[in-house]
């Protein structure tokens, strides 16, 4: 059992004859909609898209970044279009948990962004992310142009050569071609609900590790607050 699906409110997913089927991780049923195969972004704005687990996770940590201007959470890099939580639980549509983070490369850049990726998730354990297991929490770099796939691959690379991981990466980097935004009530999820105990055992941990590891790159909080 996932642990995640134990705390999500509601959400359970389980393993029947090797398949993990799941229920809603929210009493809401929205319907998912998809963005255009490039996101229409701000001129001045990029986009890059990430999955290392769950997206809790993953948005949790970029938002805290300065420079990162929004980021989404949602399903890429599978077959089927349009697809719903319950959906991509399974692990048969290919799709991973995925965000979307538009940055301002003046700000902070690509390379940077990528150091964040890879320190505040494990790249090293094929489709698992702690208790979270299945293709859909698989870790994956989505590219938007060659530059993006020259850094990934070259850093890739540099942590493989250096011994930085105990085994060797094994996250997939491929061509970005769409996007899904996940239901509503799964945006922001950490920021409102820090009390579900999915947050506190494991989101919680690693926005921790990242403020610490990042201090220099985090958006300056608004001290009159």
């Amino acid at each position: 059992m996932k642990l995640r699906q134990q705390f999500a409110g509601g959400g359970l997913c389980w393993l029947v004859t090797s398949v993990w089927l799941c229920l809603a991780a929210s009493g809401q049923q929205e319907k998912v909609t998809v963005s255009d195969e490039q996101p229409s972004t701000p001129q001045e704005t990029q986009v890059a898209t990430f999955g290392g687990g769950c997206f809790w996770c993953v948005e949790a940590v970029f938002e805290r970044l300065e420079g990162v201007t929004d980021v989404v959470s949602g399903y890429a890099g599978g077959r089927m279009p349009n697809p719903t939580y319950e959906q991509v639980c399974t692990g048969l549509t290919g799709h991973a948990e995925v965000c979307q983070i538009h940055y301002d490369p003046k700000k902070i850049r690509y390379e940077e962004l990528l150091e964040v990726f890879f320190k505040t998730h494990d790249p090293t354990t094929l489709n698992r992310q702690g208790p979270d297991v299945g293709t859909q929490y698989r870790s994956i770099i989505l590219y938007h142009d060659d530059a993006q796939k020259e850094a990934a691959e070259k850093m890739i690379d540099r942590l493989n050569k250096s011994g930085a991981y105990p085994s060797r990466i094994v996250t997939e980097v491929r061509k970005f071609t769409k996007f899904y935004p996940a239901e509503p009530y799964h945006q922001d999820y950490f920021r409102n609900h820090p009390e579900n105990r999915y947050c506190a055992l494991v989101v919680q941990p690693k926005v921790q590790k990242a403020e610490k590891e990042f201090k220099e790159k985090l958006k300056k909080l608004d001290e009159s607050k």
